[in-house]
This record gives C-alpha cells, sequence and structure tokens, in this order.
C-alpha cells in the first residue's frame, strides 16, 4: 500500500481567485541542475551589488527563457519576481482576474489547455506549462512531481516573500535545499 500524501493546496481555496502566490519548484530529485551560487567565498568578489548570484546552467537558463516568455501567455497571471537557485526555483506571481485558463492556445508556441488543465487553477497550469516547455526542450525530466505554494495574505507577507527571492543566493548555504556541488 502506497503512503498517503499530504495535500499541498488549501482545501477549499480557489486559487484562480485575485492575489498573489509564492511558489517553490524543486529539481528532479533535489539536484543542482539550474547552476550555481558565484560570489560567495572570501576571495571571489561578487557578480553584482547585491552580492552573490546565480551563474545559469545551459538548464537553468531554459527554465529562465520559459518563465520570462509564459506570462505573456497568461493573461490573468504576471510574474512579479522570481530567482532561480541550483536546484529550485522561487515564484511570485499575481493573479489579476478570474479565469479558468490562460490566453486561448490553438497558435503556435502558445500553451493548449488540456482537458485535464480545465481542471486545475491558473497557478498550477502555469507551474505545469512552465515544467513541461522546459523539459521538453531539455530533454529530461528537470522537475520533482509536486510544487509547494504560499497564498500571499497582505502587503507585508509580500514584500517578506520578494526579500526573500531578492536575498536567497545570499543564503544560499543556510537554505533548506542546500547541496554542496
Amino acid at each position: 500500500m502506497l503512503p498517503q500524501r499530504k495535500p499541498l493546496r488549501l482545501k477549499g481555496y480557489d486559487y484562480n481567485t485575485m492575489g498573489a502566490y509564492f511558489v517553490t519548484v524543486c529539481a528532479a530529485d533535489r539536484k543542482n541542475l539550474f547552476g550555481c551560487v558565484v560570489g560567495t567565498g572570501v576571495l571571489t568578489r561578487p557578480q553584482t551589488e547585491h552580492g552573490p548570484t546565480v551563474q545559469l546552467t545551459s538548464y537553468g537558463t531554459v527554465v529562465d527563457k520559459y518563465i520570462r516568455q509564459l506570462h505573456a501567455f497568461y493573461e490573468h497571471i504576471s510574474v512579479d519576481h522570481y530567482t532561480i537557485m541550483p536546484n529550485h526555483i522561487h515564484l511570485l506571481l499575481s493573479v489579476s482576474a478570474d479565469g479558468r485558463v490562460g490566453r486561448p492556445g490553438g497558435r503556435v508556441g502558445r500553451p493548449v489547455p488540456t482537458a485535464a488543465a480545465a481542471k486545475m487553477s491558473m497557478v498550477a497550469q502555469f507551474v505545469a506549462t512552465l515544467k513541461r516547455f522546459s523539459n521538453k526542450e531539455c530533454g529530461r525530466q528537470l522537475w520533482q512531481a509536486r510544487f509547494h505554494d504560499h497564498i500571499i495574505r497582505d502587503g507585508a507577507d509580500y514584500e517578506r516573500h520578494a526579500n526573500y527571492i531578492l536575498e536567497n543566493p545570499l543564503r544560499w548555504e543556510l537554505d533548506e535545499l542546500y547541496i554542496p556541488y
């Protein structure tokens, strides 16, 4: 008998509701597929004025490309902030209006909603499309099956999560998802 999984979504909550969502998606087996954090050592100089940065691998570059492109295909979703870490990504998504699917598919290069997608929230559709497109281009399974989300409750919560995303490379070695290279 398979173990019972704990539900990750808040029971009874409509994830198509206007608001903001902090989303974390991990790499398959939490492997460092997407890059490495540089500029953290005593003898290394930070790559930016903000301190350590993530130097993306080819997989990380593909993920970055789709994060930047996909929000244009979902008229009710914007990617407010994001960071790609070596073995996970964080997204701060805003849903601007109710709706079960993004812009209608059908044109080449656009996500085409499936019957299964019609039952998914816009946030889940966005994550599923990001995973599907990046897996296809990279020719391998990059992602764990599920993702974690947090419903942003107010302006202070939004700012806390936006800062967490911005500062994530600074705290990489203290991160619960940290795995040495």
